[in-house]
């Protein structure tokens, strides 16, 4: 089944009925590609778990249309959680609110609450408008790759990851390209679960308050395991002086197993490869996926990566590198 461009009306309809009917369909956001399904369908959502590898107890984030689409799966919005999706939807952020009985609960890992985001990629957002007029309310999407790889932000990611028979959407290079912040408004005041696109501090002016961290007791939310968004090669963070040593000290034979992801511009020749990384957090966050999966495609065994400044800009991208080193 090939790459269908995501502008074609009779892709969305043919990709919303596949929705109604149960199939798995692959999808732009601003964020990164997603792997969709009928959230209210539980064998529909069984079916991401088992093509990703995932746990099913890894909770999902289902993806609505609009603030009136959350309605039908969470009876309990409250007031926080309905002055960010004022301010925020659509857009790159995921509410985890109660969820209603008797729905979802495959998309949602079993537990009692779910993560619902609205997106605003034009295509998500047509794709969603056409399921729901299919009675689909939301649908489930993880990132669309394996379970704990680098997530894809292009269509040919999507198809390096599941091959030609998935159905895919094509909306070109996600524009945020890491994933969505997760903000659990069951807590109060409300936790930071997982920083990404919305950042922390437009957030908390938002709610006049200070976001916390995330409690023992705070759901489980996609995309927050220890080790996440990995490469095959090994991912090592360093800070520019230990990568101008390391650089300067590793032979020359071994440097021909190395990729380097660094702001600096003295790297020498010999490396498997080598990207500069841009100084601008947000262009940063754009290219890191697709710099990953590139500098893995290259054969190195190793990817070196200079740690991004530790400003809240750059919380995203130190999010996930970390995440990736962690492998």
């Amino acid at each position: 089944m090939p790459v269908h461009p995501g502008d074609d009306p009779a892709a969305l309809a043919n990709a919303a009925q596949a929705l109604c009917d149960g199939a798995l369909v692959a999808f732009p956001t601003e964020t990164v590609y997603g792997l969709g399904a009928r959230a209210d369908d539980d064998a529909a959502v069984a079916g991401i778990f088992a093509a990703k590898g995932r746990p099913k107890d890894h909770p999902l984030i289902v993806h609505v249309v609009d603030a009136g689409a959350a309605e039908h799966f969470s009876a309990q919005i409250g007031a926080a959680a309905r002055r960010l999706m004022a301010a925020f939807w659509p857009g790159p952020l995921t509410l985890i609110v109660p969820r209603r009985a008797g729905v979802a609960a495959g998309a949602a890992g079993g537990q009692h609450s779910i993560g619902l985001r609205c997106p605003a990629h034009p295509v998500a957002q047509a794709l969603l408008a056409r399921a729901a007029a299919l009675h689909v309310h939301g649908v489930a999407a993880p990132s669309a790759n394996r379970f704990g790889r680098v997530s894809p932000t292009r269509a040919e990611h999507v198809v390096d990851e599941f091959g030609p028979s998935l159905r895919v959407l094509d909306g070109g290079s996600c524009a945020v390209g890491i994933e969505s912040t997760i903000v659990d408004c069951t807590a109060e005041p409300p936790a930071l679960l997982r920083p990404g696109g919305v950042p922390r501090a437009a957030i908390e002016a938002v709610l006049g308050q200070p976001l916390a961290a995330p409690g023992a007791h705070s759901p489980r939310a996609s995309g927050t395991l220890a080790s996440h968004y990995a490469p095959s090669a090994r991912v090592q963070l360093m800070n520019a002086a230990g990568l101008h040593a390391a650089l300067q000290q590793t032979p020359p034979a071994a440097l021909a197993a190395v990729a380097v992801y660094s702001r600096q511009a003295d790297i020498p020749s010999g490396l498997a490869a080598h990207r500069r990384m841009p100084d601008d957090a947000a262009a940063a966050a754009h290219d890191l996926f697709a710099v990953l999966r590139e500098l893995d495609a290259s054969g190195a065994t190793q990817i070196w990566v200079e740690r991004p400044p530790a400003e809240p800009a750059w919380d995203g991208v130190n999010d996930r590198l970390r995440r990736a080193a962690a492998a």
